[in-house]
């Protein structure tokens, strides 16, 4: 695990441009701008082009979309791929509404990502393994996750993260479980979106994109950690604040201390 990439995330201050969703975008900016990296948001299909330019990399969250906003998120998916930046896609609430799994398919058929991030739920349904998704939430179900990320992986050619109280981080073959974290993480509903963008950043600074995913979900999981653990009694609305003050201000020592993976 290169923990230290954080160090030259900060260093390297990589452009991340965003499609957020309208209800987390704050929270997503403001996370990776506290870690290191700089983040660009657009609704404008029309810069598309010249924003897929300016970006390290690419994250296309698909949480709240009209159709227009489908034809700029499938414009900024296939930039990306033509301009070779990293993309990292954000399937939201793809496992629980029909209408959402019908266009992240035909999406995925128009672009390709390098990293696909979602909860137990949403990265079943892109693996066709039956599942009771619950909105954004990962709902239940019977399924090994680790043999389900795995799926999905080799079905989607990417690496898949499959985000929950254990983050599993998959490229189908090489296989990584974070076991840091905290329950504060599911109560916030910005931590995942976060998430997928922070990737982005490290796939801005890393090549090889297992790596790079496998990073950032540490990092991130035990910047969370820490925030509890300093702060006990920390709640859902002072764990945010707080979070945003360890994404800057934690160092890699400070990671490397609790690191838990397997």
């Amino acid at each position: 695990m290169k923990v230290d990439l954080l160090n030259e995330l900060r260093k390297q201050n990589p452009i991340v441009f965003n499609i957020s969703n309208f209800v987390t975008v704050q929270d997503v900016a403001n996370g990776i701008n506290a870690l290191g990296a700089s983040p660009i948001m657009s609704e404008e299909v029309g810069e598309a082009e010249e924003m897929v330019g300016l970006a390290s990399a690419v994250c296309l969250n698909l949480g709240a979309f009209t159709q227009t906003q489908v034809e700029q998120i499938r414009t900024v998916g296939r930039l990306a791929n033509q301009q070779k930046r990293p993309l990292v896609v954000d399937p939201v609430a793809v496992g629980a509404v029909h209408y959402r799994k019908r266009v992240t398919t035909g999406l995925l058929a128009d672009f390709h990502p390098d990293v696909i991030r979602g909860n137990a739920g949403e990265i079943a349904a892109l693996a066709d393994v039956d599942w009771q998704a619950k909105g954004i939430d990962a709902g239940e179900g019977s399924g090994d996750l680790v043999t389900i990320a795995q799926a999905c992986a080799k079905k989607q050619g990417c690496v898949v993260i499959l985000s929950g109280p254990t983050d599993i981080i998959t490229d189908g073959t090489r296989t990584t479980k974070v076991l840091n974290g905290t329950p504060l993480f599911q109560v916030h509903v910005g931590s995942g979106d976060m998430l997928s963008s922070i990737v982005a950043a490290f796939c801005a600074i890393e090549e090889d994109s297992f790596e790079a995913a496998q990073t950032a979900c540490l990092v991130f999981a035990a910047i969370g950690q820490l925030v509890v653990k300093q702060s006990p009694d920390v709640g859902a609305g002072s764990f945010i604040v707080k979070l945003l003050d360890a994404l800057q201000r934690t160092t890699v020592a400070d990671i490397e201390a609790i690191a838990t993976y397997e």
